[in-house]
């Protein structure tokens, strides 16, 4: 799935509204998205990519928490946290390339959210990445070995 900036925009506005308590609303929140900017396909996507990202969000937040202990996700502001959750589910998922899914989180907090935003998204999906990197990489292994295993 080729995700646009659009279709992000969406997203983040999906999971803001998710967050904000209309998760039992999709309809509503979906019919929300036609304000936005890009076009219906755009609106579609950045609501299924919405969908995907807030039903990972328990992961995200635990991963976020362990690398930002003195900012739990209920001190961070909510976009902020919706961008990292976003950002997060791209990353893990293998949906957008890493280096893309945190430029353009960086851009959406550039966009959206505080002066501050833009760094601390960035390092903190930074460490995401290196995470995703050592658990793949760790799962390769483990995977690998028990080859080794069951050829013996």
């Amino acid at each position: 799935m080729n995700v646009t900036r659009d279709v992000r925009r969406c997203a983040l506005q999906a999971m803001y509204q998710f967050d904000a308590g209309s998760s039992d609303s999709p309809d509503i929140v979906r019919e929300s998205l036609e304000l936005s900017p890009g076009g219906e396909q755009s609106h579609h996507q950045g609501f299924d990519l919405a969908q995907a990202a807030w039903a990972a969000r328990e992961r995200a937040d635990q991963d976020v928490a362990a690398i930002t202990p003195d900012w739990p996700t209920y001190r961070q502001p909510m976009l902020d946290r919706n961008i990292l959750r976003l950002a997060h589910h791209e990353i893990t998922t293998g949906r957008t390339p890493a280096k893309a899914a945190i430029n353009e989180a960086v851009e959406l907090a550039k966009e959206f959210s505080t002066d501050k935003s833009p760094l601390f998204i960035n390092g903190v999906l930074d460490k995401i990445y290196r995470l995703h990197l050592a658990r793949t990489e760790a799962a390769e292994a483990s995977a690998a070995g028990g080859d080794m295993n069951g050829e013996e």
